[in-house]
């Protein structure tokens, strides 16, 4: 009897392993394939720590990295001090070949190379400025275009540093008349002389972006001159800044917030905010529009912000002066530009 119990035992346990051996293998758990991250590529003039130009895009596009997880979800790489356009054309050129999703090249004077370069590239989105032109009439359609109404904070930097003047005179060193430089330059002189119309507005252009040597010559010019109260656009300014510290003058800030380089003469800046703008070309990029936008940094969609120095004293009345003018200059009433 236990002899057949064991035979049958046996039979069972052979019959369910030939079972299990004839099974089809369990199928896996799909995975989903993990995000590429968006890769951005910027070339620019100078460098990441400019305090002016370039640094202002370098650090919106951390912010930005930052806002969307890091770098697992958005890769930055960049090309820093490509003053030679043939370099910079080159490095666009590269970004571009290796698969990045948007190249920023920020200069106004990349903009033949990009208008070149974009087409041979017709999914990679390209964006530069400061401009205007997105080369749509040229039938090109990825590129995105940004530019600073920096006659606006000029303006209103102007008015305050026209307003706490002692000398009523005002020096301004400039890089190259065009651009943002132009503009910030115009703005700042035109908010000057309608808030203090006796002033005397000294304006200078080195005509160059990065010749420190050129700018402290040119603030030596001006205080000499008798000008109390200097500003300056590009990344060369930090020779201006120089001077004005030896010499005792206030600074007003352009582009970046300059107070580290001057803490007790640095008065106010205009600060631009790209991070907006670069939100709206990934935005727009993820649903299919690769360029053909140009942007505008403007007081009233906060791309451009004034930025007090609370270590200078700002009189409580030229505050509210200031105050009056960016709402006047945001609601229309006050135009920044002459012309």
């Amino acid at each position: 009897m236990k002899s057949v119990f064991s035979r049958l035992l046996m039979l069972v346990v052979l019959v369910a392993l030939f079972l299990s051996a004839c099974a089809p293998a369990a199928t896996p758990t799909p995975t989903q394939a993990p995000e590429k991250p968006l890769r951005v590529a910027i070339v620019m003039p100078s460098s990441i720590t400019d305090m002016a130009f370039s640094q202002g895009m370098y650090e919106a596009l951390v912010k930005v990295q930052q806002e969307m997880g890091g770098p697992s979800k958005m890769e930055i790489a960049y090309s820093e001090n490509m003053f030679k356009v043939p370099d910079a054309a080159a490095a666009i050129r590269d970004y571009a070949s290796q698969g990045y999703d948007i190249v920023i090249a920020h200069g106004s004077q990349y903009g033949t190379s990009v208008a070149q370069i974009a087409p041979e590239f017709p999914n990679t989105s390209f964006a530069w400025g400061t401009a205007t032109d997105t080369f749509a009439d040229q039938g090109i359609k990825n590129v995105f275009a940004y530019n600073p109404a920096a006659e606006q904070g000029g303006y209103v930097l102007g008015t305050i540093a026209a307003l706490m003047s002692k000398t009523g005179v005002l020096g301004v060193c400039g890089p190259v008349e065009a651009g943002d430089a132009k503009t910030y330059v115009d703005g700042f002189k035109y908010g000057a002389e309608q808030a203090r119309p006796d002033v005397k507005v000294q304006v200078t252009y080195t005509g160059s972006f990065s010749d420190v040597s050129l700018m402290a010559a040119a603030a030596e010019t001006h205080i000499a001159a008798g000008a109390d109260m200097l500003t300056g656009s590009s990344q060369s300014v930090v020779g201006a800044i120089g001077v004005a510290k030896e010499k005792g003058a206030k600074w007003f800030g352009q582009q970046w917030d300059q107070t580290s380089l001057g803490p007790d003469i640095v008065v106010a800046n205009q600060v631009y905010d790209y991070t907006g703008i670069i939100k709206d070309m990934i935005a727009k990029r993820k649903a299919g529009t690769l360029g053909g936008v140009a942007y505008t940094l403007t007081l009233a969609n906060g791309g451009l912000t004034i930025k007090y120095n609370d270590r200078v004293p700002v009189p409580a009345e030229i505050k509210a002066k200031a105050d009056e003018v960016i709402k006047g200059i945001i609601d229309g009433t006050i135009k920044p530009l002459p012309y």
